[in-house]
């Protein structure tokens, strides 16, 4: 951005604040001329030896600015630093004492980056301290040892004039062995701020207040009614935990009057811990997590903080539209799950804190944005894009101009303040160091302010996920902000609709001017492949569910948390994380199958095939078909042809066999293969292959068969020469009976008697029992194949 010059539009100063400023300087002319009674000057050697010291930077003693109250004074109060003061060197530092020195106006914001970059160097040590009585003395000071101090000073006596940002040095003098006379030793720049009366007008400001994690959940959820969700790990709990990161975000924001940006996914998360959840345990099994009453207490502190106040909703899982953008559009469907991912934000915020959120702004990482960047944030429907002014940068202007760009296409970029929002990365942990970034935070809003006196609308976008000493870092600097006399706030839809200003730059950087920096910490095209692939396999699945939400739901939170910036820098957890979705689909699509067969025999020339489907899922499927077909339709027919298709559905937690007829054309062995189809025609899960020995009628069957027949023949035979030799010896016997009637006249011709057959010999033999019509069952042992109903 732009640096200012001048400030412009100053407010003048009361009158007896500048009369003040001028009896000092003229109180300084006898001060100019009482140097000709100071000591001596060290000899020359001492003195290189003081420029060396002084050319290396920091000195030998640190000086720690670890609080100053107030933070931006008024006319009536007393200023009071406090620290410590350690000395850093091998020699002990004797007649030492702190005293502060206030330098000259700082009229530009690159002015307080250059003293802020250079706060300990010795060089250039401004000014003259603020009496004796306003400082602190220490006999001696050893090598090691810190040494606290606190000095308080009226504001009447730092001799402070027209409104702007002070130089304030906090300076410690002393002698060493090595250099016995009173130098410098140590200092630590800041600023004070100084505008004691309401500005003309105030700058609005618009502070976002993130409320943004790492992804938690996974897409596995367990058999039960309610679908007890399962964390990959269980680090939500103690961000959400009292004193927190997360639990010091919301208390303090609650405060304060800021816009919250808040990622569903975070939310989501934290409502799932409401009531049952499960956690990695030992090995591969879960416990059940144990955080439910830290969960519902910071859902309840989340709709408390919020009630009443602006709230914007990121796509769900906050994913990272640069890396989508540079690396994701090629991938077919890609762009469609940040369309879902904010479709599904607005309900899912509703839902939980009960407050309508504005969905209408896409944030890329850092605020950086290229033509590629801002096509992708707005392909899913916001018109407003968070960019940065360290990459939006102005050309030709002197001040910093209001947030809201108009970009093309009805897209509105939001420029925020790439000092302020920058202003509590890292290390806040020390209060030297949060108390330097709250003063360094507002000394650039008020020099920003007095830039020109339009009234501007200012946006501070700080980093995603702030910890919680940045967090109080940030809330500090913003209370006194909002309590000052030079800045108001304002909401971020307020301010994006403010009024743009006409000199202000709209062309949207290049893509050779993204940062390589953040380039090379996206998420890799791998990532939009396997979300691709794993949707795939999603959407095959989910057509033969009889309830889909089940499956649909949680593994499509689980796509959308796979594009998360939260990723960024952690490209191996995020591989892990990736396959584990993809993995558990594998196995929940593995859940409904068919059952392996073995070789199946066919003794006849028609029968049944039953193949069987297996559903172990907890619900019902439909809307498969199940295809059976032979690779040999000349030798087996599958209901007349080569295949033939059933429909399936099979209940929760059963199995279903669905029998196939049969015809045999020749012996042999014929290939069948049994695969699933989901109803639009897309092969689902693995074939299964099986042999079917086709056995119409064997030659042993023949054999037993025409052994049967024989035998039937042979009796018969028997029976009919037996009755013939019977006949013949009855007519013999009758003859000869007849002739011996001839021969004795005793006897009378018409005797009526038969005599009775001698049956002692020439009896008919009985025919054996007739051969069974059925051939005998085959001895040899059973083969290992399947029968058949016939």
């Amino acid at each position: 951005m732009a640096e200012a010059a001048d400030f412009q539009g100053t407010s003048p100063s009361p009158a007896r604040r500048w009369l003040r400023r001028t009896g000092a300087l003229l109180a300084g002319v006898p001060l100019l001329t009482g140097l000709v009674q100071l000591p001596a000057a060290p000899p020359a050697d001492a003195a290189g030896a003081d420029a060396t010291q002084a050319a290396s930077g920091a000195g030998s003693v640190s000086v720690s600015v670890d609080t100053l109250t107030p933070a931006v004074p008024t006319e009536d109060d007393t200023v009071t630093v406090s620290g410590t003061v350690t000395n850093k060197g091998k020699q002990t530092v004797t007649d030492a004492h702190v005293g502060l020195r206030v330098g000259p106006l700082l009229n530009t914001r690159s002015g307080i980056d250059s003293v802020a970059k250079n706060s300990t160097d010795l060089q250039n040590v401004f000014g003259s301290e603020v009496g004796d009585k306003y400082a602190e003395e220490f006999d001696k000071l050893t090598p090691g040892i810190s040494q606290p101090f606190s000095i308080s000073v009226p504001v009447d006596k730092l001799d402070l004039g027209q409104d702007g940002v002070y130089q304030l040095a906090v300076a410690l003098s002393g002698e060493t062995s090595a250099q016995p006379w009173p130098q410098t030793l140590g200092v630590q720049r800041t600023f004070l701020p100084w505008q004691p009366d309401d500005a003309g007008k105030k700058t609005k400001t618009t502070f976002m207040w993130p409320l943004v994690s790492t992804s938690h959940m996974t897409a596995e959820t367990r058999s039960d009614e309610q679908q007890t969700p399962v964390f990959h790990d269980d680090d939500l709990a103690e961000e959400i935990s009292p004193g927190g990161r997360l639990d010091r975000m919301v208390a303090l924001g609650k405060d304060l009057d800021v816009t919250w940006v808040i990622d569903p996914d975070l939310l989501a998360s934290v409502e799932a811990m409401s009531d049952r959840y499960e956690v990695p345990g030992e090995g591969d099994d879960t416990v059940v997590g144990g955080h439910q009453a830290v969960a519902k207490h910071w859902l309840t502190q989340v709709q408390e903080a919020v009630a009443d106040k602006e709230v914007v909703a990121l796509p769900f899982g906050d994913p990272d539209l640069a890396s989508l953008a540079h690396n994701g559009t090629s991938v077919s469907g890609s762009l469609s799950h940040l369309k879902e991912a904010t479709d599904v934000a607005a309900d899912t915020v509703e839902a939980i804190l009960h407050v309508k959120p504005s969905t209408d702004f896409a944030w890329p990482v850092d605020g950086a944005v290229d033509p590629s960047i801002v096509k992708v944030a707005t392909s899913a429907g916001a018109d407003k894009v968070i960019a940065r002014s360290d990459t939006f940068e102005e050309t030709g202007l002197s001040y910093t101009p209001s947030a809201p760009r108009p970009i093309g296409g009805g897209t509105t970029a939001v420029v925020a303040d790439a000092r302020l929002s920058t202003a509590f990365q890292g290390d806040m942990t020390k209060a030297s160091a949060s108390t330097l970034a709250v003063q360094r935070f507002l000394a650039q809003s008020l020099a920003l302010g007095l830039q020109t006196g339009k009234q501007r609308s200012v946006v501070v976008a700080p980093q995603r996920t702030p910890s919680a000493s940045q967090a109080r870092t940030m809330a500090e600097a913003l209370t006194i902000l909002q309590d000052g006399t030079w800045s108001e706030p304002q909401g971020l839809v307020a301010a994006a609709k403010a009024q743009p200003d006409p000199a202000a730059t709209t062309k949207v950087p290049s893509a050779s001017a993204y940062p390589s920096s953040l380039r090379k910490h996206e998420l890799p095209r791998t990532t939009f492949e396997q979300i691709a692939r794993t949707q795939a396999k999603l959407d095959k699945f989910k057509v033969i569910l009889s309830d889909q939400s089940r499956v649909v739901t949680p593994f499509g939170r689980a796509l959308n948390r796979e594009m998360s910036v939260s990723w960024r820098g952690r490209q191996s957890e995020a591989a892990i994380y990736r396959s584990g979705v993809e993995a558990y689909l594998d196995t929940l699509i593995g859940q409904v199958r068919l059952i392996d067969k073995s070789e199946t025999k066919l003794s006849g020339r028609s029968a049944t095939i039953p193949v069987t489907v297996q559903n172990n899922l907890v619900q019902g499927v439909e809307h498969l078909v199940l295809r059976l077909t032979s690779t040999n339709p000349t030798r087996l027919e599958i209901d007349g042809d080569a295949y033939t298709e059933q429909p399936v559905a099979v209940s929760g937690g059963h199995s279903q066999s669905v029998k196939f007829t049969t015809s045999a054309n020749a012996n042999g062995r014929a290939t069948v293969v049994a695969q699933l189809y989901t109803q639009d025609g897309q092969k689902y899960g693995e074939p299964v292959t099986f042999d079917v020995k086709v056995t119409e009628i064997t030659a042993t069957v023949m054999l037993v068969i025409g052994g049967g027949v024989l035998l039937l023949v042979l009796a018969g035979f028997r029976m009919y020469t037996q009755r013939k030799r019977a006949a013949a010896r009855e007519a013999q016997e009758r003859d000869h009976e007849a002739d011996e009637n001839a021969d004795d006249p005793q006897t009378p011709e018409t005797a009526g008697e038969r005599p009775t057959q001698d049956s002692g010999a020439g009896d008919p033999e009985q025919p054996s029992d007739p051969a069974p019509d059925t051939a005998p069952e085959n001895a040899d042992p059973s083969g290992t194949g399947e029968r058949v109903d016939r």
